[in-house]
Order: C-alpha cells, then sequence, then structure tokens
C-alpha cells in the first residue's frame, strides 16, 4: 500500500493522458477472449470542480469534467465498460451544503453511471432527501443489508442488478456501514442494518447458482481494513464470501496502489479495490474471459484525474 503522495507520484498520468496500467499479461488466443472494464469511483464527497491552484497538495486535482472526459475516451476504446461507485455520493464542499446533492446526482447521470452505493455520508442531509435528489438519477441506488421499509428510502433501492455485457451476465450488489454511533440516529430513522457478510453472500449466491451470472461485484462502503479485528471491512468480507469475484470499496479513503485479492472460503481469489477519495482518481480493472467464462484480472489501471499539481 503506498501513501497518498508516493501514490499519486507513481499514478502521475493526467486527465487525457496515458493510463497506468500493471497486471498479468494476456494468455491465449485474444480471438476467444471477452473483455470487461470496470469503471470505479468511491467517496467522491461532492467535489465536482477540481482543488483550486492554490498550492496545497491536492491543487488541480479532481472535477467532473476531467473525469467525464477520461470516461468517455475509455468507453470508446473497450466495448463492455461498467461504471461504478462505492458511496459518500455527497458532504464536503457548498454544492452539498446548497444544493443538497442534486448536482452531484445530475452529473453522475450525465456520465452515464451504471450503479452506486449508499455511504453514511450520503444520510447527511436525511433519507428524504436522498430520495428525493433520486429523482435526478439514471442509475439505481444498490443495498443488500439495509432494510428500509417504512421510511423514505423504501421503494428507492434495489439488492441487486444484472448487467448484460455482450454474452457475459454480471450481477452487482451493495453493502453499507453500520450507522449506529457514526450517523445520527435521526437520520436514518427506523432504517435496519443487517449483517453485510450474511447478506452479501446470500445474494452472490443467488446471483451466480440462480441467475447465472458469470461475474458478481460487490459494491461496499464497510472500509478497507482496521486495525480492529473484529471490525468488520472488505477484507473480512472477501475472506468470508464464497461467491463475490470483486469487492469495489470506500469509507477508508484508502488510495490502494494496485488491487489486494484474497482467498475466500472455497480458495477462490476476491479482488479488492479503492481509489482514496474526492475523485482524485478514476480506479479501472480490465478483466478476460475465456470460451469456458472462466476469468482473470488482465491489467489494473489507475488515472489521476485533473491539472498536473505544482507539488
Amino acid at each position: 500500500m503506498l501513501n497518498r503522495r508516493n501514490f499519486l507520484k507513481q499514478s502521475a498520468f493526467i486527465a487525457g493522458g496515458t493510463l497506468a496500467s500493471s497486471g498479468y499479461a494476456l494468455a491465449g488466443d485474444t480471438e476467444s477472449l471477452q473483455r470487461l472494464t470496470i469503471l470505479h469511483t468511491n467517496d467522491v464527497h461532492s467535489r465536482l470542480e477540481p482543488f483550486p491552484m492554490d498550492g496545497s497538495r491536492n491543487a488541480g486535482l479532481g472535477g467532473v469534467a476531467a473525469r467525464a472526459a477520461i470516461i468517455s475516451s475509455v468507453r470508446r476504446q473497450e466495448e463492455h465498460v461498467l461504471l461504478l461507485d462505492a458511496g459518500d455520493i455527497f458532504q464536503g464542499t457548498p454544492y452539498f451544503n446548497f444544493y443538497k446533492g442534486e448536482p452531484e446526482i445530475k452529473a453522475m447521470s450525465k456520465m452515464n453511471y451504471d450503479a452506486a452505493t449508499m455511504g453514511n455520508h450520503d444520510f447527511d442531509a436525511g433519507m428524504e432527501n436522498f430520495a428525493t435528489q433520486l429523482q435526478h438519477a439514471s442509475f439505481p441506488i444498490l443495498l443488500c443489508n439495509y432494510d428500509f421499509k417504512n421510511t423514505p428510502m423504501e421503494h428507492h433501492s434495489i439488492p441487486y442488478k444484472i448487467f448484460k455485457m455482450g454474452s457475459l451476465k454480471i450481477g452487482v450488489t451493495g453493502v453499507g456501514i453500520a450507522m449506529k454511533g457514526l450517523v445520527p440516529d435521526a437520520l436514518y430513522g427506523s432504517t435496519q442494518y443487517l449483517d453485510p457478510v450474511e447478506n452479501a453472500n446470500a445474494t452472490a449466491a443467488y446471483l451466480k447458482k440462480k441467475q447465472g451470472c458469470d461475474m458478481v461485484v460487490c459494491l461496499s462502503h464497510l472500509g478497507y481494513r482496521y486495525n480492529e479485528r473484529n471490525r468488520m471491512s472488505d477484507e473480512i468480507l472477501a475472506k468470508e464470501t464464497e461467491y463475490i469475484d470483486l469487492i469495489i470499496g470506500g469509507h477508508t479513503h484508502t488510495f490502494m496502489d494496485k488491487p489486494a485479492i484474497y482467498k475466500n472460503k472455497s480458495g477462490g481469489d476476491v479482488v479488492v479495490n479503492q481509489v482514496g477519495w474526492a475523485g482524485i482518481v478514476l480506479g479501472r480493472l480490465d478483466f478476460v474471459f475465456e470460451k469456458n467464462k472462466s476469468k482473470n484480472l488482465a491489467n489494473t489501471h489507475t488515472v489521476v484525474i485533473g491539472e498536473k499539481s505544482s507539488e
């Protein structure tokens, strides 16, 4: 794991520039392979504009215009692209203070996000506000471990969605963090927090065994990992799962120079990735599927968004 400064130096390919890649070389007959590109963000925190060019460490980084340009470029190059977000869309700039999330959701819709999950800060103006802002969303909110019955968010989220990408079926679900002590009680009301491992496993098993998905992705706002061994995290989820192939994380603002790979309960690989915060980085994961639908992570990319800072 790199610290933020070294991460940005090693990944310093600025908007519209080259993609930094690492990973495994492709093998076999490329004509028989199917490709899937997953682009992802997390903890953007209402950062619609780049950080100001004021000499600070994030100067010139971020911004939806630069991110949208890179996303468009990737979509022109690749046939099958999923664009996903792991929560904390809201809170952090005056845009949220004044407009309560409307421009953030509209921007994501303009960029054609395919799905997102909720983070704890997405409750900051209340569930009714979040539900109201979703009228501007062209993408679903995926959560399998929050029960929103009898709350303003009832009927405004779904536990999973299946995306057809060529001959591939990609199932995507989402899990949220425990809100008690993190979100004021009044803001999440009677929302029931359900065990993320149990519910993610059940959803992933359904997607793989009943729906025949070739890959299952979990959008997680649990946090990558913690010093407290019993604190729920992506690391624990990865080790305790059986049918999840990829966890796209958030909450801990972790800049990962490359994805972590864990062994699940069956000895299979689970890829875990997270790309910091504030929209500074766009994550990219390229998977290839053989004729028999076995998959490999072929390349990983970290793309720093925005103008190069003066640091």
